[in-house]
């Protein structure tokens, strides 16, 4: 199995994060690095991100890094 982000613009469009994504093992490996890049991402113009495992999307919405970046 395999855990991937897609990196998107507030709108949905697919866009390069400015961080070089991994493929991981596990969802925990996956949410710790989107937990410590999340603000990189940001920085470099990802507004939100999906989860996808083998193609399969995990949450039911796309997940802010805005959200993030509120919450302080």
């Amino acid at each position: 199995m395999a855990w991937v982000w897609r990196f998107e613009k507030s709108d949905g469009t697919e866009t390069a994060p400015p961080v070089e994504p991994e493929e991981f093992s596990t969802q925990g490996d996956a949410e710790s690095w989107i937990g410590e890049e999340w603000r990189a991402l940001l920085d470099g113009g990802v507004d939100q991100v999906r989860l996808f495992e083998d193609g399969t999307e995990i949450y039911a919405a796309p997940m802010s890094l805005h959200a993030a970046a509120d919450a302080g």
